[in-house]
């Protein structure tokens, strides 16, 4: 049975990174963001869905689509954003299943923003894994990526609290220091992933 770690964080907190690093040493990385991206990706499963749910100018030329106008459209209307989830989310947890269950790596990162949120992800993790960030450390990399400050905070405010996330924790990467701190982290935790993915194949 593969072991999951459900990896998880708020907007900025550094989510990618260490999953980078997970897989960098080996583990198998299942990001649902990344699994997004393929369906709403020109040709993407559930791009039929979405042109048909938001309208033609929520699709780029390339029939992608528009993620500046979608994020936009759903955290300024509830409904819009209920919809597209109806969408997307079944497709997504399809998808990391069949992942999860073809993995090679000695235990499975499964990286899920709305872990804590989400019954179904987190009944499939052996563990929880929060990525840890202040606020205001959350805000300035989100700003770095173009994004302004009141359409980051909305997003923030959209995911549960940092409070509820290290609740929810077996295990905490502290991501407010440098790169390689957190490198030092994800050794540390991999070896202890390493050791309980191999005592559950007993």
């Amino acid at each position: 049975m593969t072991f999951v770690v459900g990896l998880t964080g708020g907007i900025g907190s550094g989510k990618s990174v260490a999953a980078e690093e997970f897989a960098r040493l080996g583990a198998t990385v299942v990001d649902t963001d990344a699994i997004a991206h393929e369906l709403t990706a020109a040709g993407g499963l559930a791009m039929p869905a979405i042109e048909k749910l938001l309208g033609r100018d929520c699709v780029l030329p390339s029939g992608a689509m528009d993620r500046a106008k979608v994020r936009a459209r759903v955290f300024s209307d509830p409904a819009a954003r209920k919809a597209l989830e109806t969408v997307l989310h079944p497709l997504i947890r399809e998808r990391s299943a069949e992942r999860i269950g073809g993995a090679r790596g000695p235990y499975v990162i499964h990286v899920v923003p709305l872990l804590v949120e989400s019954k179904d992800y987190r009944a499939r993790a052996d563990r929880v894994l929060v990525v840890d960030a202040s606020e205001a450390t959350q805000l300035a990399r989100v700003r770095g990526r173009g994004l302004g400050e009141e359409e980051a905070r909305a997003i923030m405010r959209s995911q549960t609290s940092r409070a509820d996330r290290l609740a929810a924790a077996d295990d905490v990467i502290d991501n407010e220091g440098t790169l390689d701190a957190l490198r030092h982290r994800v050794a540390e935790l991999h070896a202890k992933y390493l050791a309980m993915a191999a005592d559950a194949r007993r």
